[in-house]
């Protein structure tokens, strides 16, 4: 869970501009956990100075799970997108329940 910055609580999201299209594909961490990766980035006036509430050999970590947990909430939301746009598609024929019955048991019954 992220840690509460003075007045900022871990169910505050971060959203992108309005104008910047995100996507969150797979992030690859696994078995690179204790690799760290200094970087520059340009935030907003009001971004920073909430990052300089933060004590400074705190930043890196809370802005780590700060994005760790946004990530997770995006893959989950893409999924789910993709899954509502599978079930709405013409990809996956309607079928009853009692159809896949019948295919399971003429499976079984086949001696597959």
């Amino acid at each position: 869970m992220v840690p509460a910055l003075h007045g900022l609580t871990a169910s505050d999201e971060l959203r992108p501009s309005s104008n910047s299209p995100m996507v969150c594909s797979t992030i690859h961490t696994q078995g690179k956990a204790d690799m760290a990766h200094r970087i520059n980035i340009v935030v907003q006036d009001d971004i920073w100075s909430l990052l300089q509430r933060i004590p400074q050999g705190d930043r890196s970590r809370t802005i780590n799970l700060v994005l760790r947990e946004w990530a997770s909430k995006r893959r989950r939301l893409d999924a789910a997108a993709e899954m509502d746009r599978l079930r709405t598609s013409a990809a996956i024929p309607a079928v009853s329940t009692e159809e896949i019955v019948r295919w399971i048991r003429e499976d079984r019954d086949g001696g597959h």
